[in-house]
């Protein structure tokens, strides 16, 4: 398959596809993949070349599944290391560690996930769909304008490396660039959370502190004063090391990113001690407020588009959800417009439907991830109970289970039930906290250092 172009010396006329996908993530390289199988012609867009860094190094049990109807389980396990857990610490629980396992989920037959270096894992992705007849994969290929005909097909014009433009009819278009957000950015419908912000720094780190054994590859979570860290230990040695934090800590940024991120990794003394030989790889970067959600899913008649993944929402990376509920939109759309493609008259009643699983999976994700930082959220999550099978349904959370029949919501809603009663028992420390959380909501972090951060990115 062609993924790069020669310069050309004019437009050249539009060719044709049944489907459009611009970004090669792991939402748009998934949808391309499963779409071609179901004999449709696609083209898929990466303004990038692979491999390029991306942060969100860690995968779910559920991803499992997903990843072996791919194809590419074994090479995922290639280059991974495989997760059996999330691991908790608290401050108020100095040298106690809580570890999740997600064989103690109410599905016990995917019982690990891996950490994988982002690059890694999105150019495999991307390199299957490329191998997949009926796939023609671009990059360097930047989508610039999009323009839409009376039956809802468009017409899209993008351009390589070389500045030259391409144009492609398409019957339908697919957004999947990720926090870039081509078209929610272009139609003006995405806004930032009224109930959540957070902002992040970050880096890559050598000789980092593992734990022994089984537990190598699992996660672990600090909370601290402004937020929370994660440790997310890679092959070779590597350590993924960063801290989520309210936007208005970040602000006091007053210096190079790695000082402050140094800085930063002092405040948590079990952070700290773990991190005592550390030694910085690469460069540390900081990202702004990135939780989002667009207003719409998809266009209305006579406009056949279609936002997957963190191009339509993104919440919070606490629990590591990013990959997972990017992969399974991109399952869901794949049969949502196959069924389009196949029958339009249904378009509407068929992407009500796909919606609703989404919106369903995010939502379960949200209650919990909202209140992470809250004082009851924590007491309860270094305290758990399987009474009524509370605990197996936290953990099923944690391994992605929430877009199957699996029980976890009787349970998660009497799991809500003692939130709230433990934060009406705590409210003189609770409120306070809560308070501090709600006003962040409304505090813009603009230093960021990706590419996502910086004006017109998309």
């Amino acid at each position: 398959m062609e993924t790069q172009h020669q310069s050309l010396p004019q437009a050249q006329p539009a060719a044709t596809c049944d489907v459009l996908v611009a970004g090669g993530g792991p939402a748009g390289s998934t949808l391309a993949t499963l779409l071609a199988r179901r004999g449709h012609r696609v083209v898929l867009l990466d303004r990038d070349r692979h491999p390029r860094f991306h942060i969100g190094e860690s995968l779910l049990p559920m991803t499992v599944p997903l990843l072996e109807a791919l194809g590419v389980r074994d090479r995922v396990e290639a280059i991974g290391i495989r997760k059996y857990g999330a691991e908790f610490n608290h401050p108020d629980h100095t040298g106690k560690r809580l570890t999740f396992y997600f064989a103690e989920a109410m599905d016990k037959d995917h019982p690990h996930a891996w950490e994988v270096r982002r690059s890694e894992f999105d150019e495999l992705l991307f390199r299957n769909a490329e191998a997949e007849p009926g796939v023609t994969a671009h990059e360097g290929m930047r989508l610039r304008e999009v323009t839409f005909e009376p039956d809802g097909s468009v017409l899209a014009t993008a351009t390589d490396a070389s500045g030259a433009e391409h144009h492609w009819h398409a019957r339908w278009l697919v957004d999947a660039t990720g926090r870039d957000g081509f078209l929610p950015r272009r139609l003006g419908i995405r806004r930032r959370s009224r109930k959540h912000a957070s902002a992040a720094i970050f880096g890559h780190f050598e000789q980092v502190e593992r734990r022994p054994g089984r537990d190598e590859g699992n996660i672990s979570i600090y909370w601290f004063d402004h937020g929370w860290f994660w440790m997310i230990p890679l092959r070779d040695g590597i350590m993924s090391v960063g801290a989520v934090c309210h936007p208005q800590y970040l602000r006091q940024r007053d210096c190079p990113v790695e000082e402050f991120l140094w800085r930063t990794i002092a405040l948590q003394p079990e952070v700290q001690a773990r991190m005592r030989e550390a030694r910085l790889v690469g460069e540390a970067r900081a990202t702004g407020n990135f939780s989002y959600e667009a207003t719409r899913m998809y266009g209305p008649r006579g406009e056949n588009w279609l936002l997957v993944g963190d191009s339509y929402a993104f919440i919070d990376p606490v629990f590591s959800s990013g990959v997972h509920l990017a992969m399974s939109a991109a399952f869901s759309a794949a049969e949502t417009l196959d069924a389009c493609l196949a029958e339009p008259a249904q378009r509407d009643t068929l992407l009500a439907e796909h919606r609703r699983r989404m919106l369903r999976g995010l939502r379960t994700f949200s209650w919990l991830i909202h209140r992470f930082n809250s004082l009851p959220m924590r007491r309860l999550f270094m305290a758990p109970r399987n009474d009524f099978r509370m605990k197996e349904a936290i953990i099923s959370l944690l391994a992605g289970d929430v877009f199957r029949d699996t029980p976890i919501h009787g349970p998660l809603r009497l799991f809500k039930l003692i939130y709230y009663a433990t934060f009406v028992a705590n409210l003189p420390r609770a409120l306070p906290v809560w308070m501090r959380m709600r006003r962040q909501a409304f505090v813009r972090f603009t230093g960021g250092t990706t590419p996502q951060d910086q004006p017109e990115s998309g």
